[in-house]
């Protein structure tokens, strides 16, 4: 498969991922759960599973964010996709997920090499929060690297996924 980024060509094999990747769903509500405790919620709005690629910089994580904030996935009165979280003044949860950039090319247990190491994942993450926040989003947060529990009312259902 042969994917191009600006002007250069980047030749991708099965299950090699090109960059950072994001699930976003279309929620009513979801919430982050640590332990037996709730450490994150939002109302209507996005969640977004967030997959941070070794070789990804600041520069992605910026980009990135401005996109999903700028994602024309809200309906507007005639129930066409043409409104962004930032036209409806709605949240987003953001919870790091390296799980996305599994390799199942090979054998049926998943490989993870393409993962950024978690001191450069977690980085990025807290900058594409960031970067969020900058472009007018109300982010909540997951905790980077626990073991959570995702609730979620997906609103649709509406699943997007972005691959950088």
């Amino acid at each position: 498969m042969r994917q191009f980024i600006g002007s250069s060509a980047v030749v991708l094999y099965p299950g090699q991922t090109a960059g950072m990747r994001a699930v976003v769903q279309r929620v009513r509500e979801a919430s982050v759960e640590v332990e037996g405790d709730v450490v994150a919620e939002t109302g209507p709005g996005l969640l977004v599973l967030l997959g941070i690629a070794e070789g990804d910089t600041e520069r992605e994580a910026e980009r990135l964010a401005g996109k999903i904030a700028r994602l024309r996935v809200f309906e507007d009165e005639d129930a066409r996709f043409d409104r962004s979280l930032l036209d409806v003044s709605g949240e987003i949860l953001v919870v790091s997920q390296f799980t996305l950039l599994a390799d199942t090319s090979k054998g049926n247990r998943p490989s993870f090499t393409a993962a950024a190491p978690p001191e450069v994942a977690e980085t990025l993450y807290e900058l594409f929060c960031a970067a969020l926040v900058e472009e007018g989003v109300r982010v909540a947060q997951g905790v980077f690297g626990a073991r959570m529990r995702v609730t979620l009312v997906n609103d649709g259902p509406v699943t997007i996924v972005l691959d950088l």
